[in-house]
């Protein structure tokens, strides 16, 4: 089998692949950033808890639609997670709870809901599309809808970049100066929502956040620099869905669990392997160097 027939042809002889595709770069390049902010203010459990949050708006949209409407149930989910963000943000601040105990208990209670009303009113089919998601039965409208949300995601992060990055290394003083810090963490938790939103119909809720995370972790082995960082986390999300798909298809697996352990594996290499791996680190260094 040639390189042409191995990588290329199966997007040329095939449409939903082509969109797969097509929703996997527009995911890496919305989803690359975020997760690369979300790891700097160590809030990296907190999105797995919000891409469970969604769940039930999603579920509830299923219900009123009465399909696998991507509109509908990315509407729900991101009610669903904002409002789930705002009350853990109220309840941190008004009991002794910090935030990430607050997410934890919501998100249980939510993932719990959404998985309650899924089963009882849909098949099993429905529920595993919810939950693990359906990136090789992405339409028209889903592209739009998840090109949509990347470039307001840019868009967004452009205007409030500068101020995000103060926030996560010293949010003290961008209260002391500006006095929004509470502005700009509501606008950046949005923008988590918004983007789990659109991974949900490719990874669904459960795996929506590895695209937003494994390459986060992966850029921090390797950069010193914020966008060298974004940069290489941005190119690690496309990459494992560029591979993920191909490896799905010759080898017949689950397309959404694949990018996601494509992720994985670059992250175990560069455990291994990259600037900051601890191998590198077991090695003795000239005298006087770093």
């Amino acid at each position: 089998m040639s390189v042409y027939q191995f990588v290329v042809a199966p997007f040329v002889d095939y449409g939903f692949l082509r969109r797969a595709l097509v929703a996997c770069f527009a995911l890496g390049l919305g989803s690359g950033p975020i997760g690369v902010l979300l790891m700097l203010r160590r809030m990296s459990l907190m999105g797995d808890a919000m891409s469970h949050s969604v769940l039930p708006g999603a579920a509830i949209g299923f219900l009123v639609a009465g399909s696998l409407s991507l509109p509908a149930m990315g509407l729900g989910g991101l009610i669903a997670g904002l409002s789930v963000a705002v009350l853990s943000g109220f309840v941190s601040r008004s009991t002794p709870l910090r935030e990430d105990a607050s997410f934890a208990s919501f998100y249980l209670a939510s993932l719990a809901l959404g998985v309650l009303i899924v089963s009882t009113r849909g098949s099993n089919i429905d529920l595993l599309h919810v939950l693990f998601g359906t990136i090789l039965g992405i339409d028209a409208t889903a592209l739009y809808f998840i090109g949509g949300i990347t470039s307001f995601t840019i868009a967004v992060l452009a205007v409030i970049y500068r101020p995000l990055v103060v926030e996560c290394f010293d949010p003290g003083f961008l209260r002391a100066v500006a006095g929004r810090g509470s502005l700009y963490h509501f606008l950046f938790l949005f923008l988590v929502v918004l983007n789990l939103v659109a991974g949900f119909q490719a990874l669904g809720t459960l795996m929506a956040v590895g695209l937003m995370m494994l390459p986060a972790t992966v850029a921090q082995l390797w950069a010193r620099t914020l966008p060298q960082m974004i940069a290489i986390a941005t190119s690690t999300a496309t990459a494992s869905g560029f591979i993920g798909l191909i490896v799905s298809y010759h080898l017949g697996f689950a397309s959404g669990p694949t990018i996601i352990l494509m992720a994985s594996l670059i992250y175990a290499a560069s455990l291994l392997v990259g600037p900051s791996s601890a191998i590198r680190r077991a090695l003795p260094r000239p005298r006087l160097a770093g």
